[in-house]
């Protein structure tokens, strides 16, 4: 298949044959909520190695179940992607042919669950982990991972907590939440002229996050937090804490939650009449599903969201990927497959550039990379965070998602 200049190449080919695509900078960059859900038995859905092949294990976790499961098979799709156009390029390391298998698991969303996850998937010999998805899931297997020495980069996980206890094998894609609510906060507030805000969590890991960051932007940009109000991440109900809210005339509500809570959240504020307050999120409401959620209530047109990074229609070389991608898995798309696909590319290239599957020597390669991947430049700093994170705003208009611009870091 012909490529454009700027279109971006099936992950192997453009890995393991683009040399300049990958420029090593030594030693720059080197890295110094609830129930026990049953789990999901990992499975290879890339296949199996075939006679003469060396299986290389590489993982990825995240919410497969549960509220969100659209966004957690959306991941499964992105690393699944990559690993299926890198094998079919009958790769090779260290003169070997390999096939890289891909171990599926469920976290449910759940810290035990991911912690349970990954001691099983340091068990079964997985050399990286794509995951996992929320940061309550995220920061408690994060430990385990730098325990057994398996380098996990995450597509999704904003919580600034992650990159915070100098775990070496720990990477993140996306901007974090010290970033990413700062930048949507200040641009909405801006924007929409808004005064009085009301904030409510789900008192998650994530939710808890955003809520700390909201406060603080809030006061920063001349708006007052007048309603501070919580929830939980299975909620649907929220016509409680809805009409205190109303009875304190915000401007707008800035929620630290998910999809799966902000779609009734929208339908309920449509009920009691504030249809014209905003609705402030971070990446996780800002889903291509929301308005299915919210029963496309007018309400979802005042939602101001933001991703941590571009989105895929910003992207160069995004177009034709996204065709790839729902040619292979129609209706599917959500927001974070680049993103996970771009985390089995550079783990990849690591391995590529080590000519080895031991992660102890791949591991060196990924702190120092500086490559050219699906969301743009990649290198990391020395703490795992993308040195130049982006920042995009959306919101919703007949009943799809659309841009607003950009905001903050790495805009």
């Amino acid at each position: 298949m012909k490529t454009s200049k700027n279109a971006v190449k099936p992950a192997w080919a453009a890995l393991f044959s683009i040399v300049p695509l990958l420029l090593a900078l030594g030693a720059c960059g080197q890295k110094t909520d609830s129930s026990s859900a049953a789990n999901t038995a990992a499975a290879p859905v890339s296949g199996a190695a075939a006679a003469g092949q060396q299986a290389v294990r590489i993982a990825v976790v995240g919410p497969l179940t549960g509220g969100i499961a659209h966004i957690g098979k959306d991941v499964v799709n992105g690393v699944q992607l990559a690993l299926d156009e890198a094998n079919a390029q009958q790769p090779k390391l260290g003169g070997k042919p390999v096939f890289f298998q891909l171990e599926v698991e469920d976290d449910a969303g759940d810290p035990k669950q991911a912690a349970a996850v990954a001691q099983r998937l340091c068990d079964k010999g997985v050399v990286a982990v794509v995951g996992h998805v929320q940061s309550g899931a995220s920061i408690p297997a994060s430990a385990v991972y730098d325990k057994c020495g398996i380098v996990q980069i995450t597509p999704a996980t904003s919580n600034p907590e992650y990159t915070r206890h100098g775990l070496k094998h720990a990477f993140r894609l996306i901007a974090n939440d010290d970033q990413l609510v700062a930048g949507v906060a200040q641009a909405a507030i801006s924007q929409f002229g808004i005064k009085r805000v009301a904030i409510v969590d789900d008192r998650t890991a994530y939710g808890q996050g955003l809520a700390k960051v909201f406060k603080s932007a809030v006061a920063q940009n001349g708006a007052e937090v007048v309603a501070t109000e919580f929830t939980n991440d299975k909620a649907s109900d929220f016509m409680g804490i809805l009409t205190a809210i109303k009875g304190k005339k915000v401007d707008a509500i800035l929620f630290g939650g998910l999809d799966a809570q902000a779609g009734p959240m929208l339908r309920q504020m449509q009920q009691l009449g504030l249809g014209k307050v905003h609705l402030i999120g971070g990446d996780a409401i800002c889903t291509e599903k929301l308005p299915e959620l919210a029963g496309g209530v007018p309400a979802v047109e005042e939602v101001v969201c933001a991703l941590g990074g571009a989105g895929v229609e910003q992207l160069a070389g995004g177009e034709e990927w996204l065709a790839r991608y729902n040619a292979k898995y129609p209706g599917e798309f959500q927001m974070y497959s680049p993103y996970a696909y771009a985390a089995a590319q550079i783990i990849l290239a690591g391995m590529q550039q080590a000519d080895s599957a031991n992660s102890k020597a791949f591991l060196p390669k990924i702190a120092a990379m500086q490559m050219d991947s699906l969301i743009g430049p990649v290198h990391f700093t020395p703490q795992g965070e993308l040195s130049e994170p982006k920042i995009s705003l959306y919101t919703y208009r007949g009943g799809k998602r659309v841009a607003l611009g950009a905001a903050g870091a790495g805009q």
